[in-house]
């Protein structure tokens, strides 16, 4: 019967891994590759070992997008959970037309990264101008000319997609926090503050790892709407890694170049990823 079982189990997990291995795995190790070779994706590339990485040491270019993209990862990061954690706490008050708020909360989510940059960049330049003309603010008409001011059209934009989905997985653990729980706390004089942050968030904890791990993902590989709002204007000032990156191998034809720098983006996402999933899967432990 054991046995039986186990069959099973690879039987069905053959086509995962096996349309894991072609899509993901596959293409990874061919791009570590090319990232020692001078491809340009005409000519077969020549392998020129560490000459790409050695390249990228100097490519300040590279290194202004890694720390614009970190920049705003962490602004992100912090602000779309926050928002999305006071939504959820809003929507589970029970309270009436919770239900339509969450869908008009939720919504932003279903419009596509370009479509959506399309849709601010008329509200910062045309709505945002109108609203300056009004009240004779200049820096209002201005909005995505500057990169102070596109650096933090860009966090608005991706907070108001982003917050309404965040929300959805801290309501599935805002939901299964045990009544009892509070009503304890409520006995013993607990504020609703105390309530919250003693008893509600230490057993949110995992949602809040979830949460994490996928705003940050989303913040550093952002890419169409920095397309899209910016462009990476003025003169790449707010020019993310994945639009360097795309540059690299599409407008200056580097392919090769260009995966290096892949690889290195890849190892640093990695890296801060892993790190954020160990501390606050501790968190969880502890809890």
């Amino acid at each position: 019967m054991k046995h039986q079982k186990k069959t099973w189990f690879y039987l069905f997990a053959a086509p995962v891994v096996l349309a894991l291995t072609i899509v993901v795995v596959i293409p990874f190790l061919y791009g570590v590759y090319y990232s020692f070779t001078n491809w340009d994706a005409v000519a077969k590339g020549e392998f020129i070992g560490l000459a790409n990485y050695q390249a990228l040491l100097s490519d300040s270019g590279f290194w202004s997008a890694i720390g614009f993209t970190i920049k705003f990862a962490v602004i992100s990061i912090l602000l779309i959970n926050v928002i999305g954690l006071g939504l959820a706490m809003l929507v589970t008050s029970k309270f009436k037309g919770a239900n339509i708020l969450r869908t008009v909360f939720f919504m932003p989510n279903l419009i596509g990264g370009l479509i959506l940059g399309f849709i601010w960049q008329f509200i910062f330049i045309n709505a945002f101008g109108a609203i300056g003309d009004a009240i004779g603010n200049e820096s209002l008409k201005t909005w995505l000319s500057t990169t102070q001011t596109g650096f933090w059209a860009l966090v608005i934009v991706m907070c108001w997609q982003m917050s309404g989905y965040i929300m959805v997985i801290y309501i599935s653990y805002l939901q299964n926090v045990d009544d009892a729980l509070l009503e304890a706390a409520d006995l013993d004089g607990a504020t609703a503050w105390q309530k919250f942050w003693h008893v509600k968030f230490p057993l949110i904890m995992p949602g809040f790892t979830v949460s994490l791990f996928m705003t940050l993902s989303n913040s550093f590989k952002l890419y169409d709407q920095n397309l899209s709002l910016t462009n990476g204007g003025p003169y790449n000032s707010t020019q993310m890694v994945a639009m360097n990156i795309y540059n690299s191998a599409f407008v200056e034809n580097k392919m090769g170049y260009a995966q290096s720098k892949a690889v290195i983006f890849f190892i640093i996402v990695a890296v801060i990823s892993l790190a954020q999933v160990y501390l606050t899967k501790r968190k969880e432990v502890e809890v």
